[in-house]
């Protein structure tokens, strides 16, 4: 998979991500039957992410994939093709993240999702945003923590751009 964006905003240095964990993830661009992008929308602190989340050891990146939207934006999807991946060196964490990056498409109806106890307290909500929506939602996204303002809203809109590019060709 090609790389679609490095992400380092607090300056870690090759020597420091040497001893870091490693994380793996799976996120989609995934598209409703009227080619709209879900979102999850964090209400309490008022930023924006793509659905995804990551991967325990030796579980299959798309099967992973598909678990993680049911609960997120409970939908089944199907995976339409690779988008790219992202690498991200977290010093607040101490990992080097790489996200495989997919987009997909809902299979059936639309569900209610089944959110963790954080995403609760977070206010999460599945907003279904026009891909150019999305995109404005993502860049105005307030995010003040570190972990959004640096790592996960700069992904995912270098995500859905990437595959804005897959939806024009």
């Amino acid at each position: 998979m090609k790389e679609i964006a490095f992400l380092n905003p607090e300056n870690v240095t090759e020597d420091e991500v040497k001893t870091y964990s490693l994380r793996e993830a799976a996120r989609a661009v995934v598209l409703d039957n009227d080619n709209n992008v879900a979102l999850l929308h964090a209400t309490a602190t008022d930023y924006y992410k793509l659905p995804g989340g990551g991967l325990d050891d030796d579980v299959d990146k798309i099967v992973a994939l598909k678990r993680e939207c049911i609960e997120e934006i409970g939908c089944d999807i199907e995976v339409l093709q690779e988008i790219g991946l992202v690498n991200e060196w977290r010093k607040i964490y101490q990992i080097y993240q790489v996200s495989f990056c997919y987009l997909a498409k809902i299979v059936g109806k639309k569900g209610t999702p089944d959110f963790t106890e954080s995403e609760i307290a977070e206010g999460f909500e599945v907003r279904w945003l026009s891909s150019e929506e999305a995109l404005k939602a993502l860049i105005e996204s307030e995010a003040e923590h570190i972990s959004a303002k640096g790592y996960m809203v700069p992904r995912d809109i270098a995500i859905l751009r990437a595959a804005q590019q897959y939806l024009q060709n």
